[in-house]
């Protein structure tokens, strides 16, 4: 009788524990069989009750490594209440999407793996503050609305630990597929596991013009840099790039031959609709034939503009959105089916986004893709000529839908952008001379980079003059 009283144990322990954290849980324990009771962080007072905190628990998760793969020992963090722990409503409500395999909540865990000190006594305790981390980046998810997708960059500007020390590289993070924990299916939905990887101002800047993914797979090549399970090191001191330079040479050829993965951002922005003709007077009878200015630009900017082809980029306005692929800017939007168009337009971007500008024309443009600017309740997209699917031609260039602006960018006008936005990729936020205004009068189209009037930000529906 009393050999079946761990079993009648086990038993009740999952019947106490919610249906979604037990699956989650089994998933852990498949990597860690021995460690059926890791050390956790629990939030005392619990979101759906008042708190402030949108994680349950945080488990610290003692990882030995592989030798054999130049792995070394690390702790592993995990969370769990990003997905739909509980499967009553008390937190997040069913997939409604539609699709035959639904999401468990915001369909994702973080994780984050911390190197351990090769000299750390044995009975050492995890650091508790990247589980401080992963819950300040879950309050984000929840206020914001926004899902993290593999290959999403964060801009954290501060060292990830909360610490003051300025001089730590590490201050910005990128997301991974975790390399142990797969997709798992949950009585609620398929949950992913995300993984958190601390990344120096340089190695962001970079998988923000190029794409996540591919810095990514920089940083496992060597263990200096994370390894192939892309470990945290708070240490590292110097970037992917100052360890091995042909790295950034073989990616800016990249960058010129097939443009950036970068779809969009979110960034704080204002418009207003032009008058037809409003910026006609600024130009100059002097200026140059307008075929003769192009073939210039093009020679001397060496502008490969992109045809129309089979893998002609499309823009969506039907299906949902992720974070980083921003084909529609909006989750499950109420658009309304009238676009309306507009004669010219003045866009005012916030300074920290302006250096995204020569991003967009040059490595996603000029490429024949589009680049999206989002804010909360709206979103600016820039669309290449031959991308299918949008709501502005070369007829009518800039056009409203619901709370969706498009701004076409015409081939002709592409050298020429990328060169009035020559500084903004060369200078720091800090030095600009704002407001910076740049105008094309024969598009009758402006760009200004100044701080948008707060009073202005995020309103419900476009702005128009």
């Amino acid at each position: 009788m009393a050999a079946n009283v761990p079993e009648k144990e086990s038993v009740l322990k999952k019947r106490i524990l919610p249906r979604g954290l037990q699956k989650l849980i089994e998933q852990c324990l498949k990597i860690y069989p021995d460690q059926t009771n890791p050390l956790q962080v629990t939030t005392v007072l619990k979101y759906w009750l008042g708190g402030l905190d949108p994680l349950d628990y945080i488990s610290m998760y003692h990882n030995a490594g592989d030798p054999e793969q130049n792995i070394p020992p690390h702790w592993h963090y995990v969370s769990f209440g990003l997905s739909d722990l509980h499967g009553d409503g008390r937190v997040h409500l069913a997939d409604t999407s539609g699709g035959l395999e639904p999401r468990s909540g915001m369909g994702f865990e973080l994780t984050f793996r911390l190197i351990k000190s090769p000299d750390a006594p044995a009975n050492e305790r995890p650091p508790t503050w990247p589980a401080n981390l992963l819950q300040s980046l879950a309050k984000y998810v929840f206020q914001s609305g926004n899902r993290l997708c593999t290959g999403d960059n964060i801009p954290w500007r501060r060292s990830l630990d909360g610490s003051k020390d300025t001089s730590t590289a590490i201050q910005h993070m990128l997301i991974a597929e975790d390399p142990q924990l797969p997709r798992t299916e949950t009585p609620f939905g398929w949950v992913d596991f995300l993984q958190i990887v601390g990344v120096t101002s340089e190695e962001l800047e970079q998988a923000s013009r190029w794409n996540g993914k591919g810095m990514l797979n920089l940083l496992t090549k060597d263990p200096a840099t994370g390894g192939p399970w892309l470990i945290t090191d708070m240490a590292r001191s110097s970037s992917v790039f100052e360890q091995f330079p042909e790295t950034l040479r073989q990616l800016e050829l990249d960058l010129e031959k097939e443009g950036s993965d970068l779809a969009g951002v979110n960034a704080d922005f204002t418009f207003k609709e032009l008058a037809k003709g409003a910026l006609t007077a600024a130009i100059k009878k002097e200026v140059l034939d307008p075929d003769e200015e192009l073939s210039r630009s093009i020679s001397s900017c060496n502008i490969a503009v992109k045809q129309e082809s089979k893998n002609e980029d499309t823009l969506e306005q039907s299906t949902g959105s992720t974070s980083s692929d921003m084909v529609n800017p909006f989750d499950n939007p109420n658009i309304p089916s009238r676009v309306f168009p507009l004669t010219g337009i003045e866009l005012t971007l916030a300074p920290y986004a302006a250096k995204f500008l020569m991003l967009a024309v040059r490595d996603r443009i000029r490429h024949g893709r589009h680049f999206t600017f989002k804010a909360q309740h709206m979103a600016v997209t820039f669309v290449a000529e031959s991308v299918t699917g949008s709501i502005v031609n070369r007829q009518t260039p800039y056009a409203v839908l619901g709370s969706w602006v498009q701004i076409l960018i015409p081939n002709r006008l592409v050298p020429r952008m990328v060169d009035s936005f020559g500084e903004l990729s060369t200078r720091s936020v800090d030095s600009l001379k704002i407001p910076l205004t740049y105008e094309w009068p024969e598009q009758n189209l402006k760009f200004i980079i100044d701080n948008p009037p707060p009073e202005l930000l995020n309103q419900q529906g476009p702005i128009l003059a």
